[in-house]
């Protein structure tokens, strides 16, 4: 289990990594938004490659891909109660270091 300010916390302590509102989320970005967290509910969604995205949602059950478009995408819910902290924090870096891949418009 990790609380929403420990998400925050490790998120934030990624390099050039900003904090910015998101409809009812908040956003990290690095070159691109990489997670959002959604406190009320507790969980994040992470945005991975196709394979990282495998990965993370064969080795835990809170994680899952988001049931739309979105999770086609990449995108994966985290369900923070679920999940343990090493977890995610290895799953912050790993979105954050593919972030890091995409070009800014």
């Amino acid at each position: 289990m990790i609380s929403n300010d420990r998400f925050r916390e490790i998120a934030l302590s990624l390099p050039g990594v900003e904090e910015r509102p998101h409809f009812d989320r908040a956003a990290f970005k690095a070159r691109v938004i990489f997670a959002t967290l959604h406190e009320a509910s507790h969980t994040a969604n992470l945005k991975f490659n196709e394979v990282d995205q495998s990965v993370f949602c064969e080795f835990e059950k809170g994680v899952y891909a988001v049931p739309n478009k979105w999770g086609q995408q990449g995108w994966t819910t985290f369900e923070l109660d679920n999940v343990p902290e090493e977890l995610v924090k290895d799953a912050l870096e790993t979105a954050y270091k593919e972030s890091l891949k995409k070009k800014t418009k």
